[in-house]
Order: structure tokens, then C-alpha cells, then sequence
């Protein structure tokens, strides 16, 4: 037999949730542009025989190295917060979606404008030419996505925040330069709290939101290199890029 619901936890932790998401997004705004305050000797990692990013035979590709990572992590922010976007200015959202919901939603929103323009600044002060070197806004599709449907919409968040703590844990490695590992530590850490996020509205009160779909044996999250996880963002995408230069 199932267990009783009580009204009023729930309510409350919804609440709670909405609290601890606000509070972990605006300290990660109030890191600021720090990562674009890196010495100007900085090479983003980079070597005489990886290219940054930029246009190689007619295609913007996200370049190696460094910068190269902080490319593609600005790539999958564009698409994260295009998808809010479109969640929470849907003409139905507020009737889609509760009260607590759309403030959880809206909060996630919120958070991935501040990670797409973190990383468009932080790119812009740490590439040689941004003219030629800044990844361009990217535009997109959602196949399939009846931004109408709460289980629709639910469902697609918890595959693009479960993607996207993958793609920073598989990153991280790659990383060279301590200031922006710290930084990107930082981020999916609050990814990984929409991803919980997102879970437990799709299954409240079960243990769905540290699932062992993404959490293994060992308690740690999946990590996926840029290679897997760029086929896993195309059919979002509708810009042509390549990655040529990421591992």
C-alpha cells in the first residue's frame, strides 16, 4: 500500500526547492566574470597544433583545447536556456503548469541565461578575436516537444539537464587551467540540482531525483566526453558546426 500524501510537505518542499535553486544560481552569478579576469598570457590550454575556435573550411568549429571546452559548454547553454524560453513564454504555461512549477521553471530559466552569458562574456575576454573566435547564437528545434504538455516538457528538461551534467563531468578532465575547471565545477553542480529538480517533479517523493540511470555504484554521476554527447544535441541544433578538435 501505498503511502498517504501529505499536501502541505509537498507544497513545502517545492518551496524549498524553488529557495535553494534561486540561491545557488545568484551565487554563481556573483562568481561574476572571473574567468574572463585570467592572466592575458593565457592560452586557453591550447598548443601550437590545436586550433581555437573559429571558421575552418566554411563551418564554425568549436576549436580544442581550453577554449575549445568553454566553446562547446557556451553551445549547450544557448541550448538549454533557448528551451526554457520557450517553456516559460509559451501562451499555456500558466495554465500547464502549477504555481510552485512555473516559479521552478522560471528559476531554471533564469540560471541558464546567467551560464550562456557567463561563458559568452568569459569567451569574448579570453579569445584573441571575437569577431572570428566567439561561437555565434545558435538556432534551434524542438522535435516533437508539445511545449503545451507538462509531461512533455518534463520530460525533455530531464534529458537536457541530464545531458548536460554528463557532458561538464565528462569535460572536466580535459581541462587545463585550474580557474576554469573551478568554474565549471560550479556550474554542474547547479546543473545537477536541476536535474534532480526535474526528476522529482516527474516522480515526487521516490528516489528518482539520484536515479541509477545517471548515478552509479560508486555514487557518482555519468561522464560523457564531448564526442558522445555532441550526436546527442544535434538533432537540437539547426546551425551547422563541427568539433573536430574535442575529445
Amino acid at each position: 500500500m501505498k503511502n498517504k500524501v501529505n499536501v502541505q510537505e509537498v507544497r513545502s518542499g517545492l518551496h524549498d526547492r524553488r529557495s535553494f535553486l534561486r540561491i545557488s544560481g545568484l551565487a554563481l552569478a556573483g562568481t561574476g566574470l572571473l574567468i574572463a579576469g585570467c592572466s592575458d598570457d593565457d592560452d586557453g590550454g591550447m598548443n601550437n597544433t590545436v586550433p581555437g575556435p573559429g571558421v575552418i573550411n566554411g563551418t564554425f568549429d568549436l576549436g580544442g583545447g581550453d577554449l575549445g571546452i568553454l566553446t562547446y559548454a557556451y553551445a549547450l547553454e544557448q541550448l538549454e536556456a533557448e528551451f526554457y524560453n520557450r517553456v516559460v513564454n509559451n501562451a499555456s504555461f500558466g495554465s500547464t503548469f502549477s504555481p510552485d512549477e512555473r516559479a521552478i521553471l522560471e528559476d531554471l530559466y533564469d540560471h541558464e541565461v546567467i551560464h550562456r552569458e557567463f561563458f559568452k562574456a568569459a569567451l569574448t575576454g579570453a579569445v584573441s578575436n571575437p569577431q572570428t573566435m566567439l561561437l555565434p547564437d545558435l538556432d534551434f528545434t524542438f522535435p516533437g516537444v508539445n511545449f503545451s504538455n507538462r509531461l512533455s516538457v518534463l520530460q525533455t528538461a530531464k534529458v537536457l539537464e541530464d545531458t548536460g551534467v554528463a557532458a561538464y563531468n565528462g569535460a572536466g578532465k580535459y581541462i587545463s587551467d585550474a580557474n576554469y575547471l573551478l568554474l565549471a565545477g560550479k556550474i554542474v553542480s547547479v546543473e545537477a540540482r536541476h536535474a534532480s529538480a526535474i526528476r522529482d517533479l516527474l516522480n515526487p517523493g521516490s528516489t528518482d531525483f539520484a536515479g541509477d540511470d545517471v548515478v552509479d555504484a560508486n555514487g557518482l554521476d555519468e561522464a560523457l566526453k564531448p564526442s558522445l554527447i555532441v550526436p546527442m544535441v544535434d538533432p537540437f541544433i539547426t546551425t551547422a558546426f563541427t568539433a573536430n578538435y574535442l575529445p
